[in-house]
């Protein structure tokens, strides 16, 4: 049996009440999607209470999986509208976050500042982004997810996943492109 299916069935079971199921579901899935949760948001704290509310959800919407994707998009899909939820509550509309910086293996001062300044322009770049095309690249490259998982998620067709990355690559490498060049010495 698949993970997928095993996932599939522990659902089922849930569905007619069964809170054992529930519990394995959480065990099996609770790290990554806390993890999904809080690269949008940056609060753990809060990130814990949503991962609690999607969870709820999911018991309370088991009978309802219908099987169209897998368990975990169904999942992830439940994370991400409730992560939008709660940036509306607060007004805000960035669904990414900070991008993580890459750990130096170094001492060298000037090549953790030099790190520290690229990941600042990464972070500047993809913050001139459109919410959408930010939260498809971040669920594409930091969420390592297919395109059709993306649009399951966020609820639009595959190609217009496609199309949203290929234009925010596009930007972000002109924004990159941009940065480098007005840093290069003259």
């Amino acid at each position: 049996m698949t993970e997928d299916q095993t996932q599939a069935a522990l659902l089922a079971r849930m569905a007619d009440g069964d809170r054992q199921a529930l519990a394995a579901l959480y065990r099996a899935l609770e790290k990554p999607v806390f993890r999904f949760i809080r690269s949008r948001l940056n609060d753990p704290f809060e990130a814990s209470d949503i991962l609690h509310d999607v969870f709820m959800e999911v018991w309370r919407s088991a009978g309802r999986f219908e099987g169209r994707s897998k368990v975990q998009t169904w999942i992830f899909g439940i994370a991400y509208r409730k992560v939008i939820d709660a940036h509306r509550k607060r007004g805000r509309t960035d669904l990414v976050g900070d991008v993580p910086d890459s750990a130096d293996e170094g001492p060298d001062a000037e090549t953790c500042l030099a790190a520290g300044q690229e990941a600042e322009h990464v972070r500047h770049c993809l913050g001139t982004l459109k919410d959408d095309h930010r939260a498809a690249i971040s669920m594409a490259f930091y969420d390592d997810m297919t395109y059709g998982e993306i649009a399951e998620i966020a609820g639009v067709p595959e190609g217009t996943i496609k199309t949203r990355i290929f234009h925010a690559k596009k930007l972000l490498m002109r924004c990159l492109s941009g940065r480098v060049a007005r840093r290069a010495p003259a």
